[in-house]
């Protein structure tokens, strides 16, 4: 319900003016996680945030989606998980399937984040239905959300569209997204210093899918010389 407290194991849906993203995700539910399971490119990602995390980090995954591999990874390696996605269907399925996570059903862009309050945030594309001013603003308060020395991984398909239209995995929706040197250089304004960056081409396991290049930028906020 709106208003109500998140703990692990429970959900919050924030019902009113929901974006276009939410009804996209609830229709995919979890065809999605099936679609990205054989990501080895995101296993990877994981790999190297957690051989960074000091034990028991609090973590924000960004655009949760189902809770796995994301929240279930963090969470299983002892993490404290926070979820947030737009989608209630995808916040219900991850509160089911990752009890030792906590999720919330709500806007990233609106909910408010304390200064410092994460030791890592982690954003697995899902920037890609905002418009290019709200995916910088938002990085850029994802980087004040993270202690001084913690870590933001970012993942998107780096091509320079705006506003296309596009079919994903059968839902009409609108792509804006960067090339890959002005995604890099975005988090750089956003105060983050990329430590990392991996680049994949990945196929999607769905009938409707085709490959996608796909680009991880593993980061640090500034504030700490340590590599």
């Amino acid at each position: 319900m709106p208003g109500t407290t998140t703990t692990k194991g429970s959900t919050v849906t924030e019902e009113d003016h929901r974006p276009p993203a939410a009804a996209v995700f609830d229709a995919i539910g979890t065809a999605y996680e099936t679609a990205f399971a054989g990501s080895e490119a995101h296993r990877a990602s994981l790999e190297w945030l957690l051989g960074r995390l000091a034990p028991g980090s609090r973590v924000l995954d960004v655009g949760s989606g189902t809770g796995r591999p994301t929240a279930q990874t963090l969470a299983g390696a002892g993490h404290d998980v926070l979820g947030v996605d737009v989608s209630p269907v995808m916040a219900d399925l991850a509160a089911r399937q990752v009890p030792g996570a906590a999720f919330r059903c709500a806007d990233i862009r609106t909910l408010p984040l304390a200064d410092g309050s994460f030791d890592a945030v982690c954003v697995y594309f899902s920037l890609l239905q905002m418009a290019r001013p709200e995916q910088s603003a938002l990085v850029g308060r994802l980087a004040r959300a993270v202690r001084p020395g913690g870590y933001l991984v970012l993942a998107t398909v780096p091509l320079d569209v705006e506003d296309v239209e596009a079919v994903f995995m059968g839902q009409p929706v609108r792509v804006t997204s960067f090339g890959a040197e002005e995604f890099a250089a975005l988090a750089g304004r956003a105060g983050l210093t990329v430590l990392r960056q991996d680049r994949a081409v990945f196929t999607p396991a769905h009938p409707e899918a085709v490959p996608e290049p796909h680009l991880f930028l593993h980061c640090r906020r500034d504030g700490d010389p340590a590599g």
